[in-house]
């Protein structure tokens, strides 16, 4: 995801001489080629993420649109201050990245585990939220938050991270990805972990449960009429994220399901749990020991629906079972 994030914005400084990129004294192999061939718009304010975040607020009201970028939580938490005052309150054309969400660092220790970032972010006035879901999904957010104007946050994996897609998307921010389509329950994930999505969708097809998957990149503007379409359409609705289960997707989720008028479906979080972890592996490590794994939510998910109805073939048929 990293690399394809720089790759598109490569492109679009030679397209686009108003475009800053300012980094926290990091990630050279992926840097340097901006830094070079575009010096006299790339600046490196050393780790002191607030003085980056204070810069380029100034750099954006001067007319540019300016990209801070360093890991985890170092763009975000470390200068959060700034990012509210400096540049949600002017509406300063910042765009913050920030490479490694959920546990991509786990190994780091929790200093380095982004966990939060997603509600801390959306929560802030003229923000925009978007954390996509493999690297097409990076590329094509890449140049949607540069073509938005006003504060965007844009959160990356590290790197590594599958192409889920299979070719050309029609990416727009605040409107779902369908990958799947599916008619008994609704698979709702948001950034990085979309390929274990995708893997648990096959397994829930061999149990008979045809299973719609959305990649929700952008949680805020949230699309509500894909998860009010789920929740009239299917049995069931999971959000899936490598993040708290406080604040993130989950919570946008339910916060549409709660406020609606539609008949009630079962609803289900997978998540981190509210706590900061004293273990220290790798990401899918990580993972395993919090149950975001397939096996964990395939064994819920049955658990939630299996009782009542193992298949249902039609919208027509969730409607009889929500009538009862």
């Amino acid at each position: 995801m990293r690399n394809a994030f720089f790759d598109a914005l490569m492109k679009i400084a030679e397209e686009n001489e108003q475009v800053y990129l300012l980094v926290g004294d990091l990630g050279f192999g992926v840097v340097e080629p901006f830094a070079k061939k575009y010096s006299k718009r790339y600046l490196n304010p050393g780790v002191a993420e607030q003085n980056m975040t204070g810069i380029a607020a100034g750099i954006a009201l001067s007319g540019k649109t300016v990209f801070t970028y360093s890991i985890g939580n170092f763009p975000t938490i470390r200068c959060l201050e700034q990012i509210r005052n400096d540049v949600c309150y002017h509406k300063a054309n910042v765009k913050i990245v920030s490479v490694g969400g959920g546990y991509a660092y786990g190994s780091l220790g929790m200093t380095h585990h982004a966990i939060e970032d997603l509600a801390i972010m959306r929560s802030l006035p003229e923000m925009t939220v978007v954390a996509p879901g493999d690297p097409i999904e990076a590329e094509y957010a890449t140049r949607a938050v540069v073509e938005r104007t006003g504060p965007c946050y844009l959160r990356l994996g590290r790197a590594g991270e599958p192409v889920v897609h299979n070719g050309k998307i029609e990416f727009t921010l605040g409107k779902a990805l369908e990958l799947f389509k599916g008619t008994d329950i609704t698979l709702i994930s948001t950034g990085g972990i979309l390929k274990l999505v995708a893997e648990l969708r096959e397994r829930l097809l061999r149990d008979n449960i045809n299973a719609r998957v959305l990649s929700m990149h952008t949680l805020k503007p949230l699309d509500t009429e894909a998860i009010l379409s789920a929740a009239r359409e299917t049995e069931a609705i999971f959000a899936i994220e490598e993040h708290s289960i406080i604040g993130g997707l989950g919570g946008a989720v339910a916060e549409v399901l709660a406020e609606s008028n539609l008949p009630k479906v079962h609803f289900k979080r997978f998540a981190l749990p509210s706590v900061y972890t004293t273990i220290v592996g790798d990401q899918d490590y990580l993972r395993k020991i919090q149950g975001l794994t397939v096996e964990k939510m395939l064994k819920d998910i049955k658990q939630i629906i299996g009782h009542k109805k193992p298949m249902i073939n039609s919208g027509a048929d969730v409607k009889k079972y929500k009538e009862g």
